[in-house]
């Protein structure tokens, strides 16, 4: 692949103003004690050097003026503090960019001794203060990047009851003139979470109705995991006949049998939406990015491009290279028809790539929705429900797996797991499942027979680790003492020779992966408790702080068909990277909270910070 086909950022007006190559930092190289250690011996370090140079005289890029200027080493003062996340050269004291790729990977000596005279006069050496450190740029396998640009808007997390919530949102009309003075303006947020509030129980709308400044006005608000809309009286009014029931979701009903103002999962898709325009759409997602390029990601996983975020998102890779790199999913909607075959993959241009398709196989743990082999220990008349019916996922997962879609599914409960894995194993028989890499998205609930299915198929188990942080305070009363075991069983997928790869699910969670790589190293909350004390939530089930790692950088890479250009440091590869302000591969866990990044860079150039 060519520099251009993933190439540098798109300048826009309002683009950040450190995207620019930085200035040389002030500690100079003779400040720095010189390495007698070398990686590799001289004469393999000759044939890389001669391979190399090879190449770059091969693309015309040696003698580019532009590419010699964006050539630099980038070392560690104190030693070996550039985690690399490549197995044969784990950590290093340097790294040389050369444009947009890494070139070398070694020592401060072999910088000096080799690649400055490879660039003469134009090599600049750059150094990291002591105690920061370099990892590979960080990818977030599964959050939602318009969504997230959506709670910016009015962001309803945080609440301790209904009484609050709805003062948050007065308190957004009443400084919105013309939200306040127009009543036919729909009013949106995102976040509400009535498992915490107290007590907790749904909501309805008549607490719209309650209030002075709200009543009569169209509201409709998601909930934090997404999987469920809270909306008023004028909403409900809008819609005309509503269903009692409807497959895949549910309506909540008050006694006399109306409608409460609460839609879950596929229920959700009764609600009449207003569809934001392009400049809604673009405003969000630079709030998005901005974000994202402040704790360090370089990469997302889109999990479920609707038809109008696929032809936003299409339209920005038109115009030139996406300021992040997104791994999109398109979704799947089990009503309409199959399109496996007729839609035209986008493969990695100008940072955009939509090669998977997105289906939901049930609801969420919280709201009730997720499908179980037996029934919820808190709701016995439940045991959740399915959203697509499993004749149908048997149907359309082997004819996209055939069509070179990656099959990505929604899977929260045990029943939903299981059901889906059943699915993979009939369409991976024969089958290259390295070519298909098929995931399950979230695989929350296991049960104990389905947990060797992951590495016995080869199925990418993509988790969340803050989703486990969050749900341990109700899981077992959701679940029982049992079953809560196969909940976030993390240790359990790894040791049955799984891949697993680790995301968020903002604006569901913390955007900030080091709060995801906290969790699943801890299993505690932010203030180190948990329902099992201080050692964890089922400490059994931690990862390491290297697993956690390669599940922010090398395994999304390979989960999104992308291993040879990203997920570690290594020659050849585009030069993504991350510097932090502390060792979080070392310094006691409450300390991973308080790092932040220092520079966050694309292409070998800084889209946050400097270096």
């Amino acid at each position: 692949m060519s520099p251009t086909d993933d190439g540098h950022l798109r300048k826009r007006p309002n683009a950040d103003k450190h995207s620019t190559s930085p200035s040389p930092a002030a500690c100079p190289p003779a400040a720095v004690p010189r390495s007698t250690s070398r990686s590799v011996s001289t004469a393999l370090f000759g044939f890389i050097s001669l391979a190399i140079s090879t190449y770059l005289l091969s693309t015309k890029l040696f003698f580019s003026h532009q590419a010699l200027h964006a050539s630099y080493a980038l070392c560690a003062p104190d030693g070996a503090h550039i985690h690399t996340v490549d197995p044969s050269n784990p950590r290093v004291q340097c790294l040389v960019v050369h444009d947009s790729h890494f070139i070398f990977t070694g020592s401060l000596d072999h910088v000096r001794s080799r690649w400055a005279a490879s660039f003469p006069g134009r090599l600049q050496v750059r150094f990291i203060k002591p105690g920061q450190i370099v990892v590979p740029g960080l990818s977030d396998s599964h959050v939602h990047v318009l969504e997230y640009g959506a709670t910016q808007v009015m962001p309803l997390e945080g609440t301790r009851d209904i009484h609050e919530t709805v003062e948050r949102i007065e308190a957004y009309v009443l400084a919105d003139p013309d939200i306040l003075a127009d009543t036919s303006k729909p009013i949106e947020g995102w976040g509400w979470d009535h498992t915490k509030w107290s007590p907790e129980h749904w909501p309805t709308y008549h607490a719209f109705e309650a209030s002075d400044v709200l009543s009569g006005r169209p509201i409709i608000l998601q909930s934090k995991d997404g999987h469920a809309l809270w909306v008023s009286k004028t909403v409900i009014d809008s819609m005309g006949d509503i269903p009692e029931e409807i497959e895949g979701g549910m309506i909540m009903h008050d006694a006399d049998g109306q409608p409460t103002g609460v839609f879950l999962d596929k229920a959700q898709d009764l609600v009449p939406r207003v569809k934001p325009t392009f400049k809604e759409l673009h405003k969000r997602f630079i709030s998005t990015v901005k974000d994202a390029h402040a704790v360090g990601l370089t990469s997302v996983h889109d999990a479920g491009f609707d038809p109008l975020s696929l032809q936003f998102f299409k339209r920005e890779a038109e115009a030139g290279p996406l300021p992040i790199r997104i791994y999109g999913m398109k979704h799947f909607d089990e009503t309409s028809d199959y399109w496996g075959d007729a839609f035209e993959k986008i493969i990695l241009q100008n940072r955009l790539s939509v090669r998977s398709v997105k289906v939901f196989a049930d609801g969420a743990l919280r709201s009730g929705g997720a499908a179980l082999y037996e029934p919820y220990t808190d709701n016995p008349e439940t045991r959740g429900s399915m959203r697509i019916a499993p004749e149908t996922l048997n149907d359309v997962v082997p004819r996209f797996m055939k069509d070179g879609w990656q099959v990505n599914v929604h899977a929260i409960g045990d029943r939903a797991n299981g059901i889906v894995l059943d699915a993979f194993e009939a369409a991976l028989t024969g089958a290259n499942v390295s070519a298909l890499r098929p995931r399950l998205e979230h695989a929350q609930i296991l049960a104990e027979k389905d947990m060797a299915r992951f590495g016995d198929l080869g199925v990418i188990a993509s988790v969340q680790p803050t989703h486990a942080i969050s749900d341990m305070w109700f899981g077992e009363t959701r679940l029982g003492p049992e079953r809560v075991k196969g909940l976030y069983a993390f240790r359990s997928i790894i040791d049955h020779g799984a891949r697993i790869t680790l995301g968020s699910d903002f604006p569901v969670e913390d955007m900030n992966p080091l709060t995801g790589f906290y969790a699943a190293i801890t299993r505690v909350s932010f203030e180190g408790t948990s329902p099992h004390g201080p050692g964890g939530w089922f400490p059994e089930q931690r990862m390491t702080r290297a697993e956690a790692l390669k599940g922010m950088t090398l395994d999304p890479a390979y989960a999104s068909f992308t291993e040879h250009l990203l997920g570690s440091i290594a020659p050849g590869k585009l030069a993504d990277f991350v510097v932090f302000d502390r060792d979080v591969m070392t310094v006691p866990p409450p300390q991973i909270l308080d790092a932040r990044a220092v520079a966050t860079v694309i292409d070998g150039r800084p889209v946050f910070g400097a270096i």
